[in-house]
């Protein structure tokens, strides 16, 4: 079980990095139950998750940087997409893989997602997917990495050739 410290900063599924701003008891039904405080950075919302439940829900340390080079590995592989799956279920084949709280499987979603777009426009839900991998991605990396989040930007850029 992952323990986190007022100030850690922890991967939220599905949400992205988040910072511990806080660990607080309370008495929920009449038992007392120690929470994490988490403020999501990407738009601030602030979360509490029970100690105890943190593995269930997912909520994980930052990627070391040798993971985040793991990452750069599987956006440069370039894998066949099978076309004959609609785009909802593609859709929610990848909705699955982003509720993983997985790095390597978020970053499946994303380049498989810019290889299709590079064939074909992407249907409105798929568009969404694909800022959100986007978006989890670059605020992860950029603090494993220790670099800007720009700096990440142009790493994709250049891997896209968008």
């Amino acid at each position: 079980m992952h323990t986190f410290k007022v100030g850690d900063k922890a991967v939220y599924p599905a949400h992205g990095v988040a910072e511990v701003v806080g660990i607080e008891e309370k008495d929920i039904g009449g038992q007392r139950q120690n929470f994490y405080i988490l403020k999501v950075l990407e738009n601030d919302t602030t979360v509490m998750i029970p100690t105890s439940n943190i593995n269930l829900v997912g909520v994980r340390p930052i990627i070391t940087e040798n993971e985040a080079n793991e990452v750069f590995k599987v956006l440069k592989k370039r894998e066949k997409i099978v076309e004959s799956t609609t785009w909802n279920r593609r859709y929610r084949e990848y909705m699955e893989k982003i509720k993983t709280g997985s790095v390597i499987e978020v970053a499946k979603v994303l380049r498989d997602l810019y290889l299709i777009k590079g064939e074909k426009e992407l249907s409105f839900g798929e568009r969404k997917l694909l800022d959100t991998a986007h978006g989890l991605l670059i605020t992860e990396i950029s603090i494993a990495k220790g670099i800007t989040e720009e700096e990440v930007e142009k790493k994709f850029k250049s891997i896209f050739k968008v």
